[in-house]
């Protein structure tokens, strides 16, 4: 018993000498810190918009605790969480023998009525025994129209400084926006363009419009879901389009623009009899975390468009309408890639009543594929009395090898055997052009030429034009 208890005295006591040991502040100059990083960099940052959260820890690799004084140097656009305590200076921060502490950084970067991205800079001294240590700190800060919640009416953005929409901007009925070839558009969480008037955005090759989510940080690059607003009714949750043309908006037009990272593209709901509501050309369309396109009795016309890696569509034309796509890729290699890159639909039931509506969909010279057995699905209301019509003229389809396509005025000059594949250059990048052993080179309709002379990289099409969006140009 005697001994047990001993052997219990013992042990306790080799924690407390180690716990003493780890408690007693050394005062010797040369202890020095460590840190995990020397340079805290923040991507760009919008001015009066605050940064993410970035975090550094400082090490104390000596085995007697510190004490060390912590300050910005500037005390200017950064503000500090220093190992819990909101501020930015503390004095005499301990830090017990071999452990570490957590700085947290932001920073909020005030109008500087410039153009051009600015860069701010300071950093985080640390005084440990009169030993001076420093974390530096950069930012690239960049002025930007702010729209908040914006009604608007006949307006023209310029190429000077990018847009930053929060909680979404509606152009009003009977108004147009025009967008310059160039501008950048950044959205915040849970917003849109919403469009009851009209649409023009002029893009070029060389300056597209690009419609993005405001995270510009490197983890965001190609993240899906970060912008679109939405609302619930009965705990159930709706999304708008990120670019969003209500009812009774036509003669839209998006030529050269570039829309990633949310959750639905490009939304619209129904059409003007006898008016285009949408012409959509020379686009890029990726990383949606529902679909590329979302119509619903709709009146749009694609070409030399490209739209890949969504969760659900690349494109869902339902409800009917009238659609005709030339030189288009819709493919789908999402690492949640749950339904077909196309859907055609003409049905829907609401309340127990089953709706029906009038469709025309043309598709030539196309590709759509993807990492599902089949990227097809057609999906038709029998025996009732609408318009159902539908052809593939000169496109490579991925399809069930149980899918008839035997009717050739509705499966035209399609390429969709197993082996034949599409072979894009580097689709884990991003880069869907045609390989050298593509399927999809010299079999597109040389019809089409008159109309579409050049692809999406501005490149001519040669007198058999490939299928998708790109020619294929031989090094």
């Amino acid at each position: 018993m005697r001994l047990v208890h001993l052997c219990g005295l013992l042990l306790s006591g080799v924690v407390l000498v180690s716990c003493h040991d780890n408690d007693k502040f050394t005062d010797s100059p040369s202890a020095r810190l460590e840190f995990s990083t020397d340079t805290v960099k923040f991507d760009t940052v919008f001015t009066t918009i605050g940064s993410v959260t970035k975090q550094f820890r400082v090490y104390n690799r000596n085995k007697e605790a510190v004490r060390t004084s912590v300050s910005l140097a500037d005390k200017g656009f950064y503000r500090l969480n220093i190992d819990g305590v909101a501020a930015n200076s503390l004095d005499n921060l301990e830090i017990r023998g071999n452990d570490s502490a957590f700085i947290f950084v932001e920073v909020t970067i005030d109008p500087q009525n410039s153009n051009s991205p600015i860069v701010v800079l300071d950093s985080i001294q640390f005084n440990t025994n009169g030993n001076l240590q420093d974390v530096k700190l950069m930012a690239y800060g960049q002025d930007v129209h702010l729209l908040n919640d914006s009604l608007i009416g006949n307006a023209h953005w310029v190429n000077d400084k990018p847009y930053l929409i929060y909680n979404s901007v509606m152009v009003d009925t009977l108004c147009t926006l025009d967008i310059d070839a160039g501008v950048q558009i950044y959205f915040h969480n849970n917003s849109s363009l919403i469009v009851e008037g009209r649409l023009h955005v002029n893009g070029t090759k060389d300056e597209p419009v690009v419609f993005q989510g405001d995270r510009l940080d490197e983890y965001y690059t190609d993240k899906p879901g970060q912008w679109g607003a939405s609302y619930e009714i009965n705990g159930n949750k709706y999304y708008f389009g990120n670019i969003h043309f209500l009812t009774g908006s036509s003669g839209n037009t998006i030529n050269y623009a570039v829309i990633k990272n949310g959750t639905k593209g490009i939304q619209i709901d129904n059409h003007v009899d006898g008016e285009t509501t949408l012409t959509l050309s020379n686009t890029v369309i990726s990383n949606m975390s529902i679909s590329g396109i979302y119509a619903q009795t709709a009146n749009l016309d694609v070409y030399n468009t490209l739209i890949y890696n969504c969760d659900y569509y690349a494109a869902a034309l339902t409800l009917g309408g009238k659609y005709n796509f030339v030189h288009t890729t819709l493919v789908n290699y999402a690492a949640r890639h749950l339904m077909p890159s196309l859907v055609i639909n003409n049905h829907y039931t609401r309340d127990d009543e089953f709706h029906v509506y009038d469709l025309e969909a043309h598709f030539a010279n196309s590709v759509i594929h993807g990492s599902l057995a089949s990227e097809l699905m057609i999906d038709e209301a029998l025996d009732y009395d609408t318009q159902f019509d539908f052809q593939f003229e000169n496109c490579l389809l991925k399809v069930d090898p149980r899918f008839v396509m035997d009717d050739t005025t509705l499966f035209k000059n399609t390429v969709s055997a197993p082996t034949d594949l599409p072979r894009f250059v580097n689709p884990a990048e991003g880069d869907f052009r045609l390989d050298t052993l593509s399927a999809a080179k010299d079999r597109g309709n040389p019809a089409y030429l008159i109309d579409y002379p050049l692809d999406l990289d501005g490149v001519e099409r040669d007198s058999l034009p490939d299928l998708g969006a790109y020619e294929r140009v031989e090094q």
